[in-house]
Formats: structure tokens, C-alpha cells, sequence
């Protein structure tokens, strides 16, 4: 696994922004298309049309395996770099690091300039501490 430094980390963050940016993107069409989607949701019957794909059918109810495939291959297109995506909804990533000689996670969110958080590894984002 590999090590990073807070330059290290900072110098990804060009790369890693635009893509934590479509992943973020990808998961909320995929959220609100689930919505959309979930029988239990309507306010009316579903028209005659609609139930075609309905729970009787023989026709399964869409997965979208497309969007799902496109969110895992940003996933590991991201993790490629060796940080590690910790939460989809926030845009959160990781990056192993050490800190007086001890594992640490090095911790950006989507959104943030740079890295300036660090946090054990056992722990998360809401225990997350400033760098310096």
C-alpha cells in the first residue's frame, strides 16, 4: 500500500477532484433514478403502459447496471492512484499516510482546496483532526 505525504496527497487533487466530482454525479442520478423507479413511491396506480415491467411481469424491473458499472469503474479508476474512496454521498477519500510512526489516513472531501485533515484508521471523517 502505498504511503502518502500531504504534498503527495495535494499534488492529486487536480486529477482526483474532476472524478470524485462525475462519481458524486453518477451516484445521485442513480439515487434519484432508484426513486423514481420504486413502486412504493407512487402516488397513483401505475398506468396500463407502465406495468409492463411492473412486479406481475415477467419483464424484471430496470437495474441500471450501466450506471452502476460507470460508478464502479470511477471507483477503482480513483483507487488506481492509492487513496481509498470512503464515502460516495460525501466524496470522501483517504490516503494512507503515518504520522509519529503510527498508520494514519490523510482525509479530503470533495470540495476541499487541499488536504488539511488526518484521522487514525480506525476511526472517520467526524473524528478528522487538522494537519498541523
Amino acid at each position: 500500500m502505498k504511503s502518502f505525504s500531504p504534498e503527495r496527497a495535494n499534488a492529486l487533487i487536480p486529477k482526483l477532484a474532476p472524478l470524485v466530482e462525475e462519481l458524486l454525479r453518477k451516484r445521485r442520478d442513480l439515487a434519484i433514478k432508484l426513486l423514481e423507479h420504486d413502486p412504493s413511491l407512487r402516488l397513483h396506480p401505475p398506468s396500463p403502459a407502465a406495468r409492463l415491467a411492473g412486479p406481475r411481469s415477467t419483464f424484471p424491473p430496470p437495474r441500471f447496471g450501466e450506471l452502476k458499472s460507470e460508478i464502479v469503474r470511477l471507483i477503482h479508476r480513483i483507487e488506481s492512484f492509492g487513496c481509498i474512496v470512503k464515502d460516495l454521498d460525501l466524496g470522501l477519500v483517504d490516503f494512507p499516510a503515518e504520522r509519529a510512526g503510527e498508520p494514519i489516513y490523510l482525509c479530503w472531501k470533495a470540495g476541499e482546496e487541499r488536504v488539511e485533515h488526518w484521522h487514525p484508521t480506525n476511526e472517520g471523517f467526524a473524528q478528522r483532526k487538522p494537519l498541523g
